[in-house]
């Protein structure tokens, strides 16, 4: 599967501006106390995510509803995936 990171289109020269501007506005000392909130920030937010994932499906286990369905889509969606890369691999090795 072909792979392309993208971050919104940004350049490295505008990251470095970008950081720059931050350096300027926050100072450097303030910096780590900034990536150790937005770390925690992003913790949280994925731990809700999780729990949210975890109460939905105790609730359709109680309500009785199948949710092998999407382990079953999940896995079918994965061997074609897996198809496709082998595929895909064996042009990419003829180019």
């Amino acid at each position: 599967m072909i792979q392309q990171a993208i971050i919104l289109f940004i350049s490295g020269a505008e990251i470095a501006l970008i950081l720059l501007i931050v350096v300027m506005v926050f100072g450097a000392d303030k910096i780590p106390e900034i990536a150790r909130g937005l770390g925690k920030g992003m913790r949280t937010l994925k731990d809700a995510t999780n729990d949210i994932k975890q109460e939905i499906t105790k609730s359709a286990e109680v309500n009785g509803i199948d949710t092998s369905i999407t382990k079953d889509v999940s896995d079918e969606l994965n061997k074609v995936k897996d198809d496709l890369e082998d595929f895909t691999g064996s042009i990419r090795r003829k180019m």
